[in-house]
C-alpha cells in the first residue's frame, strides 16, 4: 500500500514535465487520464483510511481535509481547463501547486511532514539574518550607484553600467553566487583598477561572511527544532 501510494504521488508530480508548457509534451488526453487515475487512487486510499479510523478522529485530522480539498481543486481545475481547451481559450493549470500536498499529508509521509514542520519553524528565526543580508546588499548597491553611476561607463555590450538602482541590486545579488564574477566588475576595473577593492569587499562581506552565517543559523535552528519534535532525531 505504501509503495503504491508513493508511486502514484511520484506519477502525479511528474505530470508537470509533460503538461503544457513542457519539455516533453504529451497529448492533453493522456495527461488528464493519468491525473484522474492518480486522484482516484488517492481518493481510494483516503476512503480506506476512513474505514479503519473512528469517524470523529478522521474528520478532526487536518491532513485528511487537506487531501480532500486538493483532490477537489485538482478535479475542478482539470474540468475547467478541458472546457476552455475545447473553445481554444488559453489557460494555466493553477492546481499544480497543490500537488505536493499529497506528498506531505498522507499517513505514510510522517518523516516528510516532520522535516516540513522543522523548516516551517526555522523560517521565522532566520528572518533576522536574511534582513541583515538584504540591508547589506542594498547599501552596497547604493554605494555602487554613487561610485559608478555618474562616470558614464558601459558594459562590453555597450549598455549603461550601474546606472539603474534595481539593476545594480540584481547584479550584486548574482555576484553573491559568483556566477557573474569577474565580468560584473570589468567596466569599473578598466576605468580604474582601484575599483576592484569595492567588489572584493562585497564578496568578502556578503558571500563569505553572510552566506556562512546564514547557513550556520539555518542548520542550527533546523537541528534544534528537529530534536525537540516528538520522535525527532538528529544523529
Amino acid at each position: 500500500m505504501r509503495t503504491a501510494t508513493y508511486f502514484f504521488i511520484f506519477l502525479n508530480l511528474s505530470l508537470a514535465l509533460f503538461e503544457e508548457p513542457a519539455v516533453y509534451p504529451l497529448p492533453f488526453l493522456a495527461t488528464s487520464v493519468l491525473e484522474v487515475l492518480c486522484l482516484l487512487v488517492f481518493l481510494g486510499r483516503l476512503t480506506h483510511f476512513a474505514k479503519v479510523t473512528l469517524h470523529n478522529v478522521f474528520w478532526k485530522d487536518t491532513k485528511n481535509i487537506c487531501i480532500m480539498v486538493a483532490i477537489l481543486l485538482s478535479l475542478t481545475d482539470l474540468a475547467i481547463y478541458g472546457v476552455l481547451r475545447l473553445y481554444d481559450v488559453r489557460s494555466i493549470r493553477w492546481s499544480r501547486i497543490v500537488r505536493p500536498i499529497f506528498l506531505i499529508n498522507f499517513a505514510e509521509s510522517r518523516q516528510i511532514r516532520r522535516a516540513f514542520r522543522s523548516i516551517r519553524n526555522t523560517l521565522p528565526e532566520i528572518t533576522y539574518v536574511f534582513l541583515l543580508f538584504m540591508f547589506s546588499l542594498l547599501m552596497f548597491s547604493l554605494m555602487a550607484l554613487k561610485l559608478f553611476g555618474e562616470r558614464n561607463l558601459q558594459t562590453a555590450e555597450g549598455l549603461p553600467y550601474f546606472r539603474n538602482y534595481l539593476e545594480i541590486v540584481f547584479d550584486l545579488y548574482v555576484l553573491v553566487t559568483t556566477a557573474n564574477s569577474p565580468d560584473v566588475m570589468m567596466p569599473a576595473f578598466d576605468f580604474s583598477s582601484w575599483y576592484a577593492l569595492f567588489f572584493i569587499a562585497f564578496v568578502i562581506v556578503n558571500t563569505y561572511i553572510f552566506m556562512s552565517l546564514f547557513l550556520a543559523v539555518v542548520y542550527n535552528n533546523y537541528k534544534k527544532h528537529l530534536k525537540v519534535m516528538p520522535g525527532g532525531a538528529c544523529d
